[in-house]
């Protein structure tokens, strides 16, 4: 089988497409042969070696995948071949065959392209749990979402809306993208590349400011949105796309009983009862309608580095797709 691995760390050009042999499922696995992988910004940050945790090497990035079953393991009851799944992997997911335990599966509704679904285990569940088990987002609270019209900030605005959010702010650097969160339900809109947007926030929730900030862009944004939040707010971090990490005085938080809390997948994960009938909840909400996807585009699988430049680009919207 073809797969994507990198030997070192680096740019985009470290991506190497090769063959090597398909793996074979154990007990409690099962093979998927796989037809979409999501790509993500933590994928960029394993393959510079700038990830939360460290990155093997040599390492195959990927933690998204949908496919369907083409072989399982002796132990496997729940899954038989021929099946349609979705799921979230350590890593892995660049390739063309993957071997995945069975507990991480999720099935795929027939009404539900691979190129959805892929779209789920990751940005969905993040975007789920950010504004539920961690974010405590209630009915008519005011949300701030950044990157509205990327992956997870997408997902996020449809969500708040589902889950009775008031006001829902986006933010986004263009017009193209802010129109785009519109689209999603935002109610607001706001350009965080103006010097002004903090003001903008606070004349939205006429001085009061936000319940709840979504925020994955750290740095001086970082900065910027703790200035946003409203008495008993709570600001949930969840990334850093911009490769800079922010510092603050953890004393600010106490005038206003404030909350800066961190979010991390893989730790969702480890709870099955959480991600299962969460990710069985969002594949319901696309079966039905109620939340879109929208796809930035697909690319084929020995296309990774040119689509880890599209995506570092900042110019994309949505989701970024590679086909094996």
């Amino acid at each position: 089988m073809k797969l994507i691995q990198f030997e070192k760390y680096g740019g985009p050009e470290v991506l190497r497409y090769i063959e090597e042999t398909r793996p074979e499922p154990a007990d409690n696995e099962v093979l998927v042969e796989v037809k979409a992988i999501g790509v993500n910004y933590a994928d960029t940050a394993r393959r510079e070696g700038k990830y939360v945790v460290p990155t093997p090497l040599p390492y195959v990035p990927g933690s998204e995948v949908a496919g369907i079953i083409a072989g399982v393991g002796n132990n496997v009851t729940k899954f038989k071949t021929g099946m349609r799944v979705s799921a979230l992997i350590e890593s892995g997911a660049y390739a063309e065959f993957v071997a995945v335990d069975e507990n991480m599966l999720i099935p795929v509704p027939d009404a539900v392209e691979f190129e959805q679904a892929v779209a789920l285990p990751l940005q969905g569940l993040s975007a789920y749990h950010v504004l539920t088990t961690m974010g405590r987002l209630e009915e008519g609270e005011t949300v701030l979402i950044h990157a509205a019209a990327g992956g997870v900030g997408a997902i996020a605005v449809q969500l708040a809306k589902l889950f009775g959010a008031g006001k829902i702010i986006a933010t986004a650097s263009s017009d193209e993208k802010l129109e785009h969160a519109k689209a999603m339900g935002a109610t607001h809109l706001v350009d965080y590349t103006k010097d002004n947007w903090v003001e903008e926030v606070k004349g939205i929730t006429e001085g009061k400011g936000v319940d709840l900030a979504l925020e994955m862009v750290g740095g001086e944004v970082f900065n910027q949105t703790l200035k946003c939040l409203a008495p008993f707010g709570r600001l949930v971090i969840f990334g850093a796309a911009s490769g800079e990490q922010a510092q603050m005085h953890p004393g600010q938080l106490m005038r206003k009983n404030q909350s800066v809390i961190g979010f991390f997948l893989p730790q969702i994960m480890r709870k099955p009862e959480l991600f299962q009938k969460s990710f069985e909840e969002l594949l319901g909400y696309m079966a039905s309608g109620k939340l879109k996807l929208t796809i930035g585009g697909s690319y084929p699988l020995a296309d990774a580095a040119e689509v880890h430049k599209l995506l570092q680009s900042r110019k994309t919207i949505g989701k970024l797709v590679l086909n094996p």
